[in-house]
C-alpha cells in the first residue's frame, strides 16, 4: 500500500508562484512516473507535469516555460514550481504515484490553488 499526500497549494495573486510538494510512501517499492494533474470546477481532471524515475518529463502545453516539475527519487517525493500564475491556473492540484511492482496508481487528495486576477 502506498499513501500519496500532497501540500503547498493556497491562494496567490496573478503572476506570482507557488511550490507544491508530494511524498510518496508505504511498503511498495519501485516507483515509476510520478506527475501532478489538476481539475476546476466543472472540468476534467487533466495532467500538469510528470517525471520518470530516470527524469525525463512531460508538461501540457498550458504550462509549459511557467511550471517546473522536480523529483528527489530517494524520497519518492516530486515538487511543482509554479511560476507566472494566471487565474485559469485554478484548481485542486493531484499528485499521481505509478507503482511498478505491483502494478498500480495512486493519487493524493488533492491540494487547491486559487489564482486572483
Amino acid at each position: 500500500q502506498v499513501q500519496v499526500v500532497e501540500s503547498g497549494g493556497g491562494l496567490v495573486q496573478a503572476g506570482g508562484s507557488l511550490r507544491l510538494s508530494c511524498a510518496a510512501s508505504g511498503t511498495a517499492r519501485n516507483i515509476g512516473i510520478m506527475g501532478w494533474y489538476r481539475q476546476a470546477p466543472g472540468k476534467q481532471r487533466d495532467l500538469v507535469a510528470t517525471i520518470a524515475s530516470g527524469g525525463s518529463t512531460r508538461y501540457a502545453d498550458s504550462v509549459k516555460g511557467r511550471f517546473t516539475i522536480s523529483r528527489d527519487t530517494s524520497k519518492n517525493t516530486v515538487y511543482l514550481q509554479m511560476n507566472g500564475l494566471k487565474p485559469e491556473d485554478t484548481a485542486v492540484y493531484y499528485c499521481n504515484a505509478a507503482v511498478v511492482f505491483p502494478p498500480r496508481t495512486y493519487w493524493g487528495q488533492g491540494t487547491q490553488v486559487t489564482v486572483s486576477s
